[in-house]
C-alpha cells in the first residue's frame, strides 16, 4: 500500500494493520512511485522465496 505523502515522497506500508498499535507497519519511504512500487515487488518476491 502506497501513499503520498505532504512533502512530496511516497511510503510504503504494510497491507495487514499492526496488531499491537492498530496501524500499518512503515516500510520505507521513496522519492518516486516508482521507486516505491518496485520496492514493494520486491517485497513480495522475497515472502513467496523460503
Amino acid at each position: 500500500m502506497i501513499r503520498r505523502l505532504k512533502s512530496g515522497k511516497y511510503r510504503l506500508y504494510s497491507r495487514k494493520k499492526n496488531p499491537k498499535t492498530g496501524k500499518r507497519r512503515n516500510l520505507g519511504t521513496f522519492t518516486s512511485r516508482a521507486a516505491a512500487l518496485q520496492h514493494e515487488r520486491a517485497i513480495q518476491f522475497f515472502k513467496r522465496r523460503h
